[in-house]
C-alpha cells in the first residue's frame, strides 16, 4: 500500500508539473503574439507618418554612405589636413565630456550618500532625492540642451550642463547601489569616537567603494563623449556642430564629413580601450595581486 500511495503522489506531482509547464508555454506564446502584434502595429504607424514611407526610401539607404566614402577616396590626399583642422573641435568635445563627467560624478557621489539607507544624514530626504535622480535620468540630454540653448544661446556650456545633469542622475543611482554593499562597521567605529557625518563617509565608506566609483565614472565618460558629439547637432558646439555643417552642405563637403567621422571613431575607440584597461585594473587588480602572492 505504501508503494502504491507513493506512486500516486509521484504521478500527481508529475501531472501538476506538466500542467504548470503547459500553462507557462501558453502564457509565453500569448506574450510573444502580443509583442509581435505591437511591433507590427507600431511599425505601420511609423511608416505611415514617415515622409515618403519607409519602403520607398529603403533602396536609397546606402546612397549617403556611398557618396561620403566615394568623395573621401577621391580626395584622400586632403584628409590629413582635414584631420588637423577639426582636431580642436574634437578636443572641445572631449573637454565637454570630461568636465560634465567630473561635475556629475562629484555631485552624484554626494547625493548617493544622502539617499543610501543606513548612511543618509536626513532619512526624510531619501525619497525626494531619489525621485530627483529619477527625473534627471529620465529626461534626455538633448531635451535639456535644447532648453538651455534657448535660454543661454549656443555653445559648449549648455551641452556641459545638460550632460552633467544627466550624469548626476545616472551616477547617483549607480553609486547608491554600490554604497549599499559597503560594510557599516568602519562607520560605526568612527561614530563611536565622535566623527561627524562627513568624516564617517570620507574615511569609512568611500575607501571601500572608490574602485567601483572610478569604474562607473570612466564608463560614463565614454558615454558622455558620444552624447557631447550628438549634442553638437543642435548647436551645442564641439565636433558634432562641424559634422552637421558639413553634412548639411552636401556634396563637396563629404570628404570633410568623412574626416570628422574618422576622428570621432578614433577618439571613441582610444578612450574606450584606455578606460576599459583602467576599469579592469580597478575592479580586478587587487584580486590578481592576491592570486600572484
Amino acid at each position: 500500500m505504501g508503494d502504491v500511495s507513493a506512486g500516486r503522489v509521484m504521478d500527481r506531482a508529475q501531472t501538476d508539473y506538466m500542467a504548470q509547464v503547459r500553462a507557462k508555454r501558453v502564457m509565453n506564446l500569448i506574450l510573444v503574439v502580443i509583442f509581435i502584434a505591437l511591433m507590427i502595429a507600431g511599425f505601420q504607424t511609423a511608416d505611415s507618418r514617415n515622409a515618403g514611407g519607409f519602403w520607398n526610401g529603403l533602396p536609397n539607404v546606402f546612397d549617403f554612405p556611398g557618396d561620403v566614402v566615394g568623395e573621401a577616396i577621391e580626395r584622400a590626399h586632403l584628409l590629413p589636413g582635414y584631420l588637423w583642422e577639426y582636431l580642436p573641435s574634437l578636443i572641445e568635445t572631449i573637454n565637454i565630456a570630461a568636465a560634465s563627467t567630473l561635475i556629475g560624478a562629484i555631485i552624484g557621489l554626494v547625493i548617493s550618500l544622502m539617499v543610501t539607507r543606513g548612511l543618509a544624514p536626513v532619512p526624510l530626504l531619501v525619497g525626494p532625492l531619489r525621485r530627483c535622480l529619477d527625473i534627471l535620468r529620465a529626461v534626455p540630454e538633448i531635451v535639456i540642451a535644447l532648453v538651455l540653448i534657448f535660454l543661454l544661446g549656443g555653445g559648449p556650456v549648455p551641452a556641459m550642463i545638460a550632460i552633467a545633469l544627466h550624469t548626476i542622475g545616472a551616477l547617483g543611482k549607480l553609486f547608491s547601489e554600490v554604497n549599499e554593499n559597503a560594510s557599516l562597521k568602519p562607520v560605526e567605529g568612527l561614530e563611536s569616537v565622535g566623527a561627524n557625518w562627513t568624516q564617517r563617509m570620507w574615511f569609512g565608506v568611500i575607501p571601500q567603494v572608490a574602485p567601483n566609483y572610478l569604474s562607473y565614472a570612466l564608463l560614463r565618460f565614454e558615454i558622455n563623449i558620444r552624447a557631447s558629439a550628438i549634442l553638437g547637432f543642435v548647436g551645442a558646439g564641439g565636433i558634432g556642430y562641424d559634422l552637421r555643417n558639413t553634412m548639411s552642405w552636401g556634396q563637396g563637403k563629404f570628404d570633410e564629413a568623412a574626416a570628422i567621422f574618422l576622428l570621432l571613431f578614433a577618439a571613441i575607440v582610444v578612450v574606450d580601450q584606455i578606460s576599459s584597461y583602467f576599469r579592469d585594473r580597478l575592479t580586478h587588480g587587487a584580486t590578481n595581486v592576491e592570486l600572484h602572492r
